[in-house]
């Protein structure tokens, strides 16, 4: 397998070669440049010039990508430092990194470098060589796919105090087992993870579960460490990775307290409501652990109740929420406009919903009445507080009324035929050619040998008009009840 060095050196090195280099010898002239050579050719002088097929590097870009290479190494890291003085970014994405001081000599020796991508490296989890860690300027770190141990993770970010965006996605986590030490001294521990392992049985008792569930909880509590909170750290991204508890995610909002991105989507998140089980205290103020969160992504959580999108509104600073593929909006029985709306008139804070451009005022407002008409005919116990919130702003709405501009299906139609007449109700989204069918067992004559003539009540001092387009649709003819179809016999 190849190493860095090599890995850069194939992609970005070659040999430099000269479009003149097989010329006959090309005679100098001392004032001109180096580059330039005069040919004598009979009376005539012609000037070349050298053109290298590449251009020589000396370094790297900035931006380095080596993603799924088979690197499994360093290299000589003399040479790494002269080839990647440049470097600001390197992504090592899907190769066979595992030892982690190859990785710190690697950063090292690019003085540079803000971002680093170690995604799906199967980095070895050695407590002792994080330990030894050197402090290094990283901006942005994505450890996907990873499966790095939380002790590892914390030992990382001791290391890294100017990190500010950080990439924990599919880790397969399914408990946070780091908090802050400031504040997890006044909160509950209470652990609410889920067995890594799968041992239900179809045998065994609620008693058997509950003690299993305890015992989970006896080692996620002896195994958490209490550490230093990050307030650098602004972005975090979290996907993919099998939390189910609120109380897990609000020890990522200790760790870092600044936090003002957090990507939760595919997260099977059962609830955001405080949990019976924690002191009242603590429920209440897990929205405290974010107060600078502007940005969150609960798409495909699990979530099935319109009291979590309440819970949603105590957090202050949100402004960009989405909440796309919960089960809750499958249950409801409205349109997608109708349920944007019930959204927007819960979170006063939200700028942007689900991707979209930013909420008006008039979208507001009108989300807002529609919001109050919604629940003014439901009892009382239904009503969300948000309710009596816009009911003091907006006042006691009347209800919209019904108005419904699709032409009638069915009208009565006068037919005279003979200078005989009948009222008879007609399907307006017949055609002539249909209504010439129907028409033949009511007076005997063939629709070949029919015309139809058509007589607008309001409009008699115009006269019938001749129905001749087989094909047309009678709405189009905008007919109502009342009106008059003439039939006459062609001759």
């Amino acid at each position: 397998m190849p190493s860095l060095l090599e890995a850069l050196e194939r992609k970005y090195f070659a040999e430099c070669e000269f479009e003149n280099a097989n010329q006959p010898e090309l005679h100098k002239r001392s004032d001109l440049p180096n580059d330039f050579t005069v040919t004598k050719c009979g009376g005539r002088m012609e000037f070349s010039i050298f053109i290298p097929r590449l251009s020589p590097l000396t370094s790297v870009p900035a931006l380095l990508v080596l993603n799924d290479c088979d690197i499994d190494c360093a290299g000589d890291f003399e040479s790494i430092r002269d080839k990647c003085q440049r470097v600001r970014e390197l992504d090592l994405a899907q190769n066979k990194l595992q030892d982690w001081h190859e990785v710190f000599n690697i950063l090292k020796h690019m003085p540079r470098i803000e971002f680093l991508n170690l995604s799906k490296n199967q980095l070895l989890s050695t407590p002792s060589a994080l330990l030894a860690a050197p402090t290094i300027n990283l901006k942005n770190l994505v450890l996907n796919g990873t499966y790095l141990d939380w002790m590892c993770v914390d030992a990382l970010l001791q290391n890294l105090p100017v990190l500010q965006e950080l990439h924990l996605s599919l880790n397969n986590y399914s408990a946070v087992l780091l908090d802050a030490a400031e504040v997890a001294e006044h909160s509950n521990s209470s652990c609410q993870c889920v067995p890594q392992t799968e041992t239900e049985t179809e045998t065994e008792t609620e008693a058997e579960a509950q003690a299993l569930s305890e015992s989970c909880c006896n080692l996620c509590r002896a195994r958490r460490k209490l550490t230093q909170a990050h307030p650098a750290l602004k972005t975090l991204h979290f996907t993919g990775n099998p939390i189910e508890h609120w109380q897990e995610i609000c020890r990522l909002g200790r760790l870092f307290p600044s936090l003002e991105a957090l990507v939760l989507a595919e997260c099977p998140i059962k609830s955001l409501q405080a949990n019976a089980e924690l002191d009242s205290a603590s429920a209440s103020e897990c929205h405290k652990y974010f107060p600078c969160l502007k940005l969150l992504n609960l798409s495909c959580a699990q979530l099935n109740s319109w009291a979590d999108i309440d819970e949603l509104a105590k957090y202050g600073q949100l402004q960009n929420l989405r909440v796309k593929h919960w089960p809750l909006w499958e249950t409801l029985e409205c349109t997608e406009h109708e349920r944007r709306q019930l959204l927007i008139a819960r979170l006063p804070n939200v700028s942007m919903l689900n991707g979209g451009g930013k909420i008006s005022v008039d979208e507001r407002v009108d989300a807002e009445r529609a919001f109050v008409r919604h629940y003014m005919d439901k009892p009382e116990c239904e009503r969300p507080a948000r309710y009596a919130e816009l009911l003091a702003v907006h006042g006691q709405l009347d209800p919209l009324v019904n108005v419904n501009l699709k032409p009638e299906k069915r009208v009565k139609v006068i037919f005279t035929y003979n200078e005989v007449s009948e009222s008879r109700f007609v399907d307006i989204y017949l055609t002539v050619n249909d209504l010439k069918v129907k028409l033949e067992k009511l007076i005997n004559l063939a629709p070949n040998k029919m015309r139809l003539y058509y007589l607008d009540q309001d409009y008699k001092e115009f006269g019938p008009e001749e129905m001749r387009y087989p094909n047309k649709q009678l709405y189009s003819y905008n007919i109502q009840s009342g009106d008059e179809i003439i039939i006459d016999a062609k001759k």
